[in-house]
């Protein structure tokens, strides 16, 4: 059973995030890259490896509800990287672009999953 483009372009859109992610968490100052960002990379891991099981799973409902709720968490570390200088405030507007769209994705998603 093929799957429907939308799911590859949301996948897709994420694993671009997290690479562009990851590269600005190699920047982090030291005393906040071992800590802060490792947490923020670990999440940009768990959406993207959620976002991937739910494609290969028949009630993914709940997944996507809990990317969803990671989705949202993002958005603040994200912010907080801004606060703390970790990021530009241009780095922080991409991500938040980025989070949104995925979001929007994942919210298409579960509507049309029907749940």
């Amino acid at each position: 059973m093929p799957k429907p483009e939308s799911e590859l372009l949301v996948i897709n859109k994420m694993y671009d995030l997290v690479i562009w992610g990851c590269q600005r968490i190699a920047k982090f100052p030291r005393d906040r890259r071992y800590t802060f960002g490792d947490r923020l990379e670990g999440r940009l891991y768990a959406v993207l490896e959620e976002l991937i099981e739910a494609r290969y799973t028949a009630d993914r409902a709940a997944l996507l509800r809990h990317v969803n709720l990671q989705l949202e968490m993002l958005r603040f570390q994200f912010r907080m990287a801004k606060d703390l200088r970790c990021v530009t405030s241009g780095s922080y507007g991409y991500a938040s672009r980025g989070v949104n769209e995925v979001g929007k994705l994942v919210g298409a998603w579960l509507k049309k999953s029907g749940k």
